[in-house]
């Protein structure tokens, strides 16, 4: 059964609300007696499971098929992704007509994917009404290729399984003892009682209380689960189940020029090493 943490391994996407932060807590939260198969269905920038790295089976997924289309391609063809990314270049004219372009090449599909998240402004993944990614170029200096960083990740995606969907889909892939993960889209703003309307689209309330279901359904299998969710009153009410209910910090660095920023508060709920 999988214990300890691993050695650090940076996630090769920048990703918005990522869980960097959560790394440093990750050894207090899992199962002090292991579990066997790891859960994640929205993988995101896959920081949590970079840093647990599961020696049994891993089942990643997310509703973002291209994010998902780019890691399966990455676990079995980085060299393939890096040989198309040492022809790009980290300017404002390429990056406008790289972000116009499709391909059907998987390699190109990833190599594009990787570079528009590294280049663009705060790595952003943003469609349009026609599903067309429109994010503006970042003018950021730090490169885009990182070829070791691309191979070890891609080592790491060795035995995962990936799969696109509703995160309910997971649900047929749990077993007795495994650990899923969940970091779902936040639909409520940090402390405070205001409702984004944006994530409201992506994630609803109602999405929510899917969420809780599976949780539910997760701990009949006697299975474990880590949920992270905004600090806010609504999501307590639907998230508490006689379980852990921990409430962390974290720095806010997501948002433009005007945004508010600072320590926002975050929400973690558990049944994993709860006394008895």
């Amino acid at each position: 059964m999988t214990r300890q943490i691993k050695e650090k391994v940076k996630p090769v996407l920048r990703w918005a609300g990522g869980k960097n932060w959560l790394v440093k807590h990750l050894d207090s939260l899992i199962p002090k007696n292991g579990f066997n198969n790891y859960h994640e269905p929205f993988i995101g920038g896959a920081s949590i499971f970079l840093a647990i790295k599961p020696e049994m089976k891993a089942y990643l997924s997310d509703l973002n098929k291209e994010l998902i289309d780019t890691y399966s391609t990455l676990q079995k063809d980085p060299e393939g992704i890096i040989e198309i990314l040492n022809t790009y270049v980290n300017t404002k004219d390429f990056y406008y007509e790289l972000r116009d372009k499709n391909y059907t090449r998987p390699t190109k599909k990833a190599a594009r994917f990787i570079y528009l998240n590294q280049t663009s402004f705060n790595g952003i993944y943003r469609v349009n009404l026609k599903g067309k990614y429109n994010v503006p170029y970042g003018y950021r200096t730090k490169d885009f290729l990182e070829a070791d960083k691309l191979r070890t990740m891609s080592h790491r995606l060795r035995e995962v399984t990936f799969f696109y969907g509703d995160f309910d889909l997971s649900r047929e892939n749990i077993r007795k003892g495994d650990l899923i993960f969940l970091d779902p889209p936040y639909t409520v703003s940090h402390n405070n009682n205001g409702f984004i309307k944006y994530n409201q689209k992506l994630f609803s309330l109602d999405d929510q209380l899917r969420l809780s279901e599976l949780i539910d359904y997760i701990k009949t299998k006697g299975a474990y689960y880590i949920i992270t969710n905004a600090a806010h009153n609504t999501i307590e009410e639907i998230f508490e189940k006689g379980d852990q209910m921990l409430k962390m910090n974290r720095a806010n660095l997501i948002g433009g020029l005007n945004a508010e920023r600072g320590k926002t508060s975050e929400y973690i709920f558990t049944n994993c090493n709860l006394k008895s």
